[in-house]
């Protein structure tokens, strides 16, 4: 398969399941159609070949060198490093959509920067202990220690 062709049959699948992942949204989170979409989406994303750093490039609207700097950084999943990079469909649309949003929203000029750390952020709130002390602040079980005066 030539790259053209590559880049071409992995941007129609991300595309497709984009849409059905944005279907998905529509739909009140407990509805049983949610979790087979999302399975449509894993399923296919786990047989999807591996993505080329230039199609991944086009597909985001950067240059191939950003592409391998989030690989480095590991903002990018990688498959394979050799003989040439090999990115994870699955983390090519996730961030696809990051960019999208951060463009919509007017930031492109430190894509890099806000890709990761939004990333990092929604790291640090998946941490099962910074969820329960925000749990605990929100129904007000906390206790306001104030210094004692000297």
């Amino acid at each position: 398969m030539s790259v053209v062709d590559e880049r071409e049959s992995l941007t129609t699948l991300l595309d497709d399941l984009a849409k059905l992942q944005k279907v998905a949204e529509t739909l009140s989170p407990d509805d049983e159609r949610v979790r087979d979409l999302a399975a449509v989406v894993s399923h296919r994303l786990a047989a999807a070949p591996p993505m080329r750093a230039s199609v991944t490039a086009t597909l985001l609207g950067l240059s191939e060198p950003t592409i391998r700097a989030w690989a480095r950084r590991g903002v990018l999943r990688v498959r394979s490093r050799k003989p040439r990079l090999l990115l994870d469909p699955a983390s090519v649309l996730e961030i696809r959509r990051l960019v999208e949003d951060l463009r919509r929203a007017g930031q492109s000029g430190s894509l890099l920067d806000e890709v990761f750390n939004h990333l990092a952020d929604e790291q640090l709130l998946a941490e099962p202990s910074l969820a329960e002390s925000l749990g605990q602040m929100h129904r007000g079980e906390y206790v306001v220690r104030r210094p004692r005066p000297s």
